[in-house]
C-alpha cells in the first residue's frame, strides 16, 4: 500500500517532515513507486538507500541495475547504508 491509499502523507505533514529515506525489497515496484509518489506528487525530498533495496535479475536483463539508474534521475540522493547512518548521526 502506498501513500495514496493510507494516511502516510498526512502523518508526515502533521509532524513537519519533508524528507524521507526509502529502502525496500522490490526496488522496481514498491520502492520506485513510493519514490515517484512522494517526490512528484507530494513534493518530499526523498533519499534511496541503494544497498538496502533489492531488485529482480531475470534472464532478460538486470532489473536492479535499471532501477538504480532511475533512482539517480529521480531521487534527491542515492546513499549507501553507511552514508545513511552517517547522515543520520550528524543530523
Amino acid at each position: 500500500m502506498g501513500p495514496e491509499s493510507n494516511d502516510l502523507v498526512l502523518q508526515l505533514r502533521m509532524r513537519g517532515i519533508s524528507q524521507v529515506i526509502l529502502a525496500g525489497m522490490a526496488a522496481n515496484l514498491c520502492t520506485e513507486g513510493r519514490l515517484r509518489e512522494l517526490l512528484d506528487e507530494q513534493v518530499f525530498e526523498v533519499v534511496v538507500v541503494r544497498d538496502a533495496t533489492a531488485g529482480p535479475r531475470p534472464p532478460q536483463g538486470d532489473g536492479y541495475l535499471a532501477v538504480l539508474i532511475n533512482f539517480r534521475f529521480l531521487a534527491s540522493a542515492v546513499w549507501s547504508t553507511e552514508q545513511t547512518i552517517s547522515q543520520l548521526r550528524s543530523a
